[in-house]
């Protein structure tokens, strides 16, 4: 059973305990993240996006160990957390090319995405805004007593703002069921951390607010989930949150508008030796999972399905300009 027909709790809970489906997912990501770029070059897609190419493993291991029922708060680069948690490609590509069928009803774009079935909140364009979100989902946890935990994904550059301490210091006080993950891809927008920030291990910063902090290679999938697995066994257990930096690269500019050219001459090339799709490809081959030719075979279908979803995309229509209003108030609340 392909993956992209699974309803979204299937997609997440295939991940599991299933090296192969999280390569598999992890290969959809990429070549969305690559068909996305094409679209927006051809003009299929409006405003901007935001690609998460080279950041794959992250994704996926995070959605590996996280049950449906805890929160997620992810940024405008939310592609490829929104599929690893179990979105399908098809509500995903509608949303982003402004279909009713999307997930918001094709008003919110690349940038917000939603889908509160495993546990995906609204995705933010203001940056750092996740945190606390996700700080105050894991206070509505602990005061109803729920097992919940509660996780914040969010760049370099949110970890030198306002937000951030604010959020990691009341978490902190509060002992909230909460795991901070930074994705820590080297550069802020357009700037490399070491031009705006005094050290690059951001996860030392944890320390200023009594919490552990980790570091885990971000380009591993099985190492994230390893490192997700510890974080949310603590915060379950009462000890409050973790903050993980997660050592990434992103392979794309900032938004499709930037082509990068600040980066210092061979800084992706030697990124691209790390590319997660290599690290697990080689992986699997050593642990005799699959063949090599079997592997390709997957990527080969995963490309072609694409293909048929982006062709069932374009049939569909665009919402009424008045569904921009839709969803801001609460037609009745309960008490």
């Amino acid at each position: 059973m392909s993956q992209m027909t699974m309803t979204p709790v299937q997609r997440r809970d295939v991940l599991r305990d299933d090296p192969l489906a999280q390569y598999s997912r992890m290969l959809e990501i990429r070549h969305f993240e690559e068909l996305v770029n094409e679209l927006f070059a051809q003009g299929e897609i409006h405003g901007t996006t935001h690609l998460c190419l080279g950041q794959e493993a992250l994704a996926v291991g995070i959605a590996a160990e996280l049950p449906t029922d805890h929160a997620v708060a992810a940024t405008y680069r939310g592609h490829g957390v929104a599929l690893a948690l179990g979105m399908t490609p098809q509500v995903v590509l509608a949303e982003i090319m402004g279909r009713s069928a999307g997930c918001v009803g094709g008003v919110g774009g690349s940038m917000h995405l939603c889908d509160m079935s495993v546990g995906l909140l609204p995705t933010s364009a203001i940056i750092g805004a996740g945190i606390p979100i996700a700080a105050g989902a894991a206070l509505a946890y602990q005061t109803l007593e729920e097992q919940s935990v509660a996780v914040a994904i969010f760049g370099d550059g949110a970890a030198n703002i306002g937000a951030f301490h604010e959020g990691l210091n009341l978490a902190a006080v509060w002992k909230l069921p909460v795991v901070f993950v930074i994705d820590n891809n080297v550069y802020g927008e357009y700037s490399r951390i070491d031009r705006t920030t005094p050290f690059e291990d951001l996860h030392l910063r944890s320390a200023s607010y009594g919490i552990p902090g980790v570091t885990v290679d971000g380009m591993d999938s099985d190492l994230v989930q390893d490192t997700m697995r510890v974080a949310l066994e603590r915060a379950r257990n009462g000890q409050g949150p973790t903050l993980i930096e997660a050592k990434t690269y992103r392979f794309a500019g900032h938004s499709r508008a930037d082509t990068a050219p600040y980066r210092p001459e061979g800084e992706l090339e030697q990124w691209k030796k790390r590319d997660p799709l290599l690290v697990t490809k080689q992986r699997l081959l050593k642990k005799g999972a699959a063949s090599e030719d079997q592997l390709d075979q997957l990527e080969a279908t995963i490309k072609e399905e694409l293909e048929s979803v982006l062709d069932e995309v374009r049939s569909l229509p665009s919402p009424n300009p008045a569904a921009m209003f839709d969803h801001i108030y609460a037609e009745q609340v309960s008490v």
